[in-house]
C-alpha cells in the first residue's frame, strides 16, 4: 500500500487543500547529527532512510503528485512524444540469427509485446522453428520482469534463464527441458544472476549476493533436480571484491572471477570435471588487473602487469598458467579493450585517440588489418561471435546518426556485408543532421573532447544543446543512436556527450585522472565542455543530463555553476556521497573505496566531503531540475534523491520548477517493457522542452 491518507502526515507540511498553485512538498526536518574526524554534520532529512515508514512513502507519494501537477500543462507534449518515440519502433524486431552448434538462435519482438521472445531453428534457417522462451508470459501481471539472459547446456537441450520481478536485481533461476519444452519444478531463488553449466549438462554453478549488501559474494555448485544442500565452492570474504561465474567462450572452462576497482583474480576448472577443484590462474595482487580467455592449448590474458596501464596481451600454457610471456605489448596511445579468438585469427578491440579499431590480426604473422571507418565520432565493437572455425566475424556499428548496425566482415577477402540496421519506423533522413568532434580546454590545459549531433543548421547558429555526461568507473559513453533523442534534434536542439576523465575514453589514465583524489577533474571537465559551446556559439541555451554517478555529476556541477544551466535532469543520483559511503550495509559501499576513497580515513573524508552534492547545498539560485529514482533501487538508494530536493527546498533562493519522479514499482534501470521504458523518456523530454518554449 501507498499509505494515500498519510499524504497530510506530519512527514509533509504542505496543505491538502486544492489552490490554484499547488504547494511545494516539505518533508518533516528529524534533528539527527554525525560526527566524523571532528567534523559534525547536520542532515535533518537522514529519517527518510526508513522505507517501510509510512511518512515517508507519503512524503514520495506527494512529491509525486506535484510533478504532475506542475507538469500537467507538458502532459499533451509527453503523450505526443510518447506517440513518437514508440512509433519509431519496429513492432516486429528481430536479430540477426545466431548459429550455435547447429541450432539457429534468434530473439523477437512481436506487434503488440513488451518484452521479447526467444526462437530457434534446428540444422538451419529452414528448419523448424521453437519459441524455447516467452517472457510477456512471465510478465503476465506483474508490474516488473526482467531476464538475467539464457543458458544452454552444451548439447543444447537444456536452459537455465534467471528472472526478477522486483527490480533489485535478484534473479531467480528456472530450468526447461527443451526437449519436451517443460519447466522444471525447481527454482534457485536469490541469485545474482550468474550461471554456468557443466558439460554434463547436469551440474551447474551459480552466484548469490549478501543479504544485506547485495555484494556478489559466494559460488555454490548444484546438480539439476537434486534436493541436497548446494555445495559452496568459493566465498569472498574481502568486502571490497565481488565475483562471478561464467563458461568460456570454449566451453571447456568453469570461471570464477573476483575483483574490485584495480585487482582480478580468476579461477578455473575443468567443465568435464564439474565436482573437482577450482584453480586460481593467477593470486591476486594490489594493482594487478587481468582478465584470460582459453583459446587451443593456451591462455590469453589482458592485463596491466609490469606497469603497462593500457593493457598488454599475454599467453601462457594450460598446464603452467602462471608462466606468462608478452604476446602483444602495451602501447601509451592505444587502449587494448578486448580481443576475439578464430582459428586463423586474433582480433583486437583498440581505443586510440578516443575512437576503437577492430583490428585483424592473422596468426601467421602478416600485417594487421583495421577495418575502416569513415565517421568522425562512432562506437565499434565485436558482436556475437560463438564460432571459432570461420573467417567471417561479425561487429556492431552505430553512431550520433547512424542506426545500430551490424556487420559480417571476412578476415580473409576484406569483403564486408550488412546483415541488419536497425529499422526507423515512418522513416529516417540521416542527411537532415550533422555530427561532429569537439575539443574543449580544461583549466589544466588537458584537452576534453565531444561527441556532438544536431541539424545541419546548427553548424551555423547556436541552438538548444543537451550536454550528457558521467564520467566514473572507466565507463567510456560511446556515441550510439536514439530513437527517443531524434525527437529532440527534430525539434531543433543539438545533444553532446562530454567525455570527461572519469571515463576510459583517452585511455586507463584518462580514468585514473578522474577518480580518487582527482575526481574533480570530471566536474571541472564538463563545466568546460559546457563553456566551449557557448563561448564557441554552439549553444543557445545549456541543459544538462547524466544519470547513477552521472547524477553525482549533475550534482556537482549544479552547486558549483548553478547560473550556466537553464534546465538539469539527474537520474537516480548518487547525491550523498559521504554518508552512503560511510554506511557498509549499503549495496556497492565497500567495493567502491578504491573508486572514491574510504571516508573511514580523514583525508578522503573531507576530500569527498568537498564535492558531494547534499553536503554542498547552498542558499542561491539554482536552475529548474528534475529528479528521477525508483524505490527499489538496489544502486543508488531511493533516499538519497529525496533528501537532496528537501534540501534544495529548503536552501534555494528562487522558485524555478524543482520536480523529483519516484517511481514505486521499479529500480535503478526504471521500467522493464520495451514501449513502457519510453514513458519516462518522453517526461524528462517534455521537461526540457516545456522550458524551451515557455510553457513551464
Amino acid at each position: 500500500m501507498r499509505y494515500p491518507a498519510l499524504a497530510c502526515s506530519l512527514a509533509i507540511l504542505s496543505s491538502c487543500a486544492s489552490t490554484e498553485t499547488p504547494m511545494e512538498p516539505k518533508a518533516l526536518q528529524k534533528p539527527h547529527a554525525m560526527e566524523m574526524h571532528g567534523d559534525v554534520r547536520q542532515d535533518p532529512y537522514y529519517w527518510l532512510n526508513e522505507r517501510e515508514n509510512p511518512e515517508v512513502l507519503a512524503y514520495l507519494d506527494e512529491e509525486n503528485a506535484f510533478r504532475e501537477r506542475g507538469m500537467l500543462g507538458l502532459k499533451p507534449l509527453e503523450d505526443e512524444l510518447f506517440a513518437e518515440m514508440t512509433g519509431r519502433l519496429n513492432p516486429d524486431e528481430s536479430s540477426v540469427p545466431v548459429q550455435i552448434d547447429g541450432y539457429w538462435y534468434q530473439t523477437r519482438y512481436e506487434k503488440g509485446s513488451e518484452y521479447p521472445r526467444y526462437y530457434r531453428k534446428e540444422g538451419g534457417m529452414e528448419g523448424p522453428e521453437t519459441c524455447i522462451l516467452d517472457v510477456n508470459q512471465l510478465a503476465e501481471g506483474q508490474t516488473f520482469c526482467q531476464v538475467s539472459g539464457i543458458h544452454m547446456t552444451a548439447d543444447q537441450q537444456r536452459m537455465a534463464y534467471g528472472v526478477d520481478f522486483v527490480s533489485r536485481r535478484l534473479y531467480t533461476l528456472r530450468f526447461v527441458d527443451l526437449n519436451t519444452q517443460t519447466t522444471w519444478d525447481y527454482e534457485v531463488p536469490g541469485t545474482s544472476g550468474g550461471f554456468a553449466w557443466a558439460a554434463d549438462g547436469e551440474h551447474f554453478f551459480y552466484a548469490t549476493k549478501d543479504p544485506v549488501t547485495l555484494r556478489v559474494d559466494k559460488i555454490w555448485r548444484q546438480k539439476l533436480g537434486n534436493t541436497a544442500e548446494p555445495e559452496l565452492v568459493y566465498h569472498e570474504l574481502d568486502e571490497t571484491f565481488s565475483c562471478g561465474v561464467f563458461r568460456s567462450k570454449s566451453k571447456a572452462f568453469i570461471h570464477i572471477a573476483t575483483g574490485a576497482t584495480d585487482v582480478d583474480e580468476l579461477w578455473y576448472l575443468d567443465a568435464k570435471e564439474p565436482q573437482g577443484t577450482f584453480q586460481v590462474l593467477r593470486a591476486r595482487e594490489n594493482g594487478i588487473e587481468y582478465s584470460a580467455n582459453h583459446f587451443g592449448d593456451s591462455w590469453f590474458i589482458r592485463s596491466n602487469l609490469g606497469g603497462r596501464k593500457n593493457y598488454a596481451l599475454f599467453k601462457a600454457p594450460l598446464t603452467t598458467p602462471g608462466d606468462w610471456e608478452v604476446y602483444m605489448e602495451a602501447r601509451p596511445d592505444v587502449l587494448l579493450e578486448g580481443a576475439e579468438f578464430f582459428k586463423d585469427y586474433l582480433v583486437t578491440e583498440e581505443r586510440s585517440q578516443g575512437l576503437v579499431q577492430l583490428m585483424i590480426r592473422p596468426w601467421d604473422g602478416s600485417t594487421p588489418k583495421p577495418i575502416a571507418q569513415e565517421e568522425e565520432t562512432y562506437s565499434l565493437y565485436a558482436g556475437n561471435n560463438p564460432t571459432e572455425d570461420t573467417e567471417w566475424m561479425r561487429y556492431g556499428y552505430t553512431s550520433l546518426v547512424t542506426p545500430s548496425s551490424t556487420f559480417e566482415y571476412n578476415m580473409r577477402t576484406g569483403e564486408r556485408r550488412l546483415l541488419k540496421q536497425q529499422e526507423i519506423m515512418g522513416g529516417y533522413d540521416a542527411d537532415r543532421f550533422v555530427t561532429k568532434r569537439f575539443w574543449a580546454t580544461a583549466a589544466d590545459g588537458s584537452q576534453i573532447p565531444m561527441s556532438w549531433v544536431g541539424p545541419k543548421e546548427a553548424l551555423d547558429k547556436p541552438v538548444p544543446t543537451l550536454l550528457y555526461g558521467y564520467g566514473s568507473y572507466g565507463i567510456t559513453i560511446d556515441p550510439s543512436f536514439s530513437i527517443a533523442r531524434l525527437s529532440l534534434l527534430e525539434r531543433g536542439m543539438a545533444f553532446a556527450i562530454a567525455h570527461i576523465r572519469g571515463g576510459e575514453y583517452l585511455g586507463r589514465a584518462w580514468y585514473e585522472q578522474g577518480r580518487m583524489e582527482y575526481k574533480m577533474n570530471s566536474f571541472t571537465d564538463f563545466i568546460a565542455c559546457a563553456d566551449y559551446l557557448k563561448s564557441e556559439n554552439k549553444a543557445s541555451e545549456l541543459y544538462a543530463m547524466g544519470g547513477s554517478a552521472g547524477g553525482l555529476l549533475m550534482g556537482t556541477v549544479l552547486n558549483m555553476r548553478p547560473e550556466l544551466w537553464q534546465g538539469v535532469i539527474a537520474a537516480v543520483p548518487f547525491v550523498d556521497v559521504v554518508t552512503t559511503m560511510l554506511d557498509e550495509s549499503i549495496p556497492l559501499t565497500t567495493g567502491e573505496y578504491s573508486e572514491w576513497g574510504n571516508p573511514n580515513e580523514p583525508e578522503a573524508y573531507f576530500r569527498m566531503k568537498s564535492y558531494s552534492p547534499y553536503d554542498n547545498v547552498e542558499a542561491k539560485a539554482y536552475p529548474p531540475l528534475l529528479i528521477t529514482t525508483g524505490l527499489h533501487d538496489s544502486q543508488v538508494q531511493y533516499w538519497e534523491p529525496a533528501k537532496w530536493i528537501a534540501r534544495l527546498r529548503e536552501m534555494r533562493t528562487n522558485t524555478s520548477p524543482l520536480f523529483m519522479y519516484c517511481n514505486m514499482d521499479t529500480g535503478h534501470g526504471g521500467a522493464s517493457g520495451r514501449y513502457q521504458a519510453y514513458r519516462e523518456t518522453a517526461m524528462e523530454y517534455s521537461f526540457f522542452l516545456g522550458l524551451i518554449n515557455g510553457s513551464l
